[in-house]
């Protein structure tokens, strides 16, 4: 059997194969602690799932609209209206099946073979495999812990080429937590849309903030911005809704209608009862502040708990519910009998030894870090933590 080029160059997602492998080494019987899930450990909410039964028992389980039901669309512009100050009409918005499929349907939608996209480095590891995907070609914008992993307009001008489409921004970040300022989003968001950019803004995480940091929209900052930014959001991280697969692209309504008919021959309308849900999910105004609240005690301690093992280092985060420590300085040591020379041979290391599984930073763009989620209990940031600890003091 011969596989096609397009499909030999992708790499496996990591974060997906690490979950699988803990899962399996769990059914082997083996004590490991996962923190490799890229999803809230909190239940759905009980008024979403009775909404979506509701549907079910209604007999709503038909095909909808591609680009999703007029219920659904008008509830995603009240809510990006009301909280995100920027203003959509039904046709200025696309659901889709989770964000993921957002992202790809409009960059398949923009570029051409040949154009180059602007990633942030670390940056999300589907960002890449998409643009490859639209062979397109992605360029990475190297950042760091010093800068807080920002890009800033003179990265941005030294990165661009007559082939440059589009810039993607991711705020607040996976992995990094990183969340940009409105001054700073501003000024990237000003430089590329005058330099002939798109940008997709993915705001995925924008409800997963701490320390009174806020949340801005690049499409809010006025009329020469809206036209050229994609604003991506959707259900599974605010509204513990990962399993239900509902993200959504809001822009110009020419891009929608592009993204919706290539939509039209790929996975059709998202799911109809889950649409339904949505709906309520949007219009009942549940907040996030108790699962907000969690998170950021396991964030203030796992950091914490990271910081005062000699060889690590790691940023406090303002979003999102990854830590993305530094352990660069752990390689070459000798860490029970081994040495590990990069973050995927020490993250191995560390699940053989130690039982503990973290994603390798290699997988993010960064071969100094690894990625590790606190949304787990805190009982298992303790006990993974304690095992780590033990491990590299030995």
């Amino acid at each position: 059997m011969t596989i096609s080029q397009l499909i030999s160059k992708l790499k496996p997602s990591a974060t997906l194969a690490i979950t699988s492998r803990v899962k399996q080494l769990k059914s082997d019987g083996i004590d490991v602690i996962g923190f490799g899930a890229g999803e809230p450990d909190f239940d759905t909410p009980d008024y979403i799932k009775f909404a979506a039964i509701e549907s079910l028992k209604s007999g709503f389980t038909k095909y909808t609209p591609t680009s999703g039901i007029i219920e659904l669309k008008e509830a995603i512009c009240e809510k990006l209206w009301k909280e995100n100050g920027i203003s959509y009409t039904p046709q200025q918005v696309m659901v889709s099946c989770g964000a993921k499929q957002a992202i790809y349907n409009c960059i398949l939608t923009l570029c051409n073979e040949g154009d180059e996209v602007l990633i942030p480095s670390p940056y999300w590891l589907s960002y890449p495999e998409q643009v490859t995907l639209a062979r397109a070609t992605p360029v990475f914008i190297e950042t760091c812990d010093k800068n807080d992993f920002k890009v800033v307009r003179d990265d941005i001008e030294r990165n661009l080429t007559n082939k440059t489409k589009i810039l993607i921004i991711n705020s607040p970040c996976n992995p990094t937590g990183t969340v940009y300022t409105k001054e700073e989003l501003c000024e990237i968001s000003h430089f590329a849309i005058n330099a002939g950019l798109y940008i997709i803004s993915d705001e995925i995480y924008e409800k997963i903030i701490y320390d009174d940091v806020k949340h801005s929209s690049p499409a809010s900052f006025g009329e020469e911005f809206f036209e050229k930014v994609i604003t991506i959001n959707g259900f599974s991280k605010a509204y513990s809704m990962t399993g239900w697969r509902l993200g959504y692209a809001a822009c110009s309504s020419n891009i929608i209608k592009a993204a919706t008919m290539l939509q039209d021959h790929t996975t059709s309308g998202p799911n109809s009862f889950t649409q339904k849900a949505a709906v309520v999910a949007l219009n009942a105004g549940g907040s996030t502040a108790e699962m907000v609240s969690e998170f950021d005690k396991r964030r203030q301690y796992i950091v914490e708990r990271l910081n005062n093992i000699d060889g690590i280092s790691c940023m406090l985060p303002k979003g999102a519910f990854y830590a993305f420590p530094n352990v660069s300085d752990l390689f070459g040591r000798k860490i029970a009998d081994q040495n590990a020379t990069n973050s995927f041979e020490l993250a191995n290391l560390i699940l053989n030894r130690a039982k503990v599984a973290f994603v390798p930073g290699e997988c993010f763009g960064s071969k100094s870090h690894v990625r590790i989620s606190y949304a787990t209990s805190m009982e298992n940031i303790k006990e993974g933590m304690n095992r780590l600890e033990k491990l590299l003091v030995a």
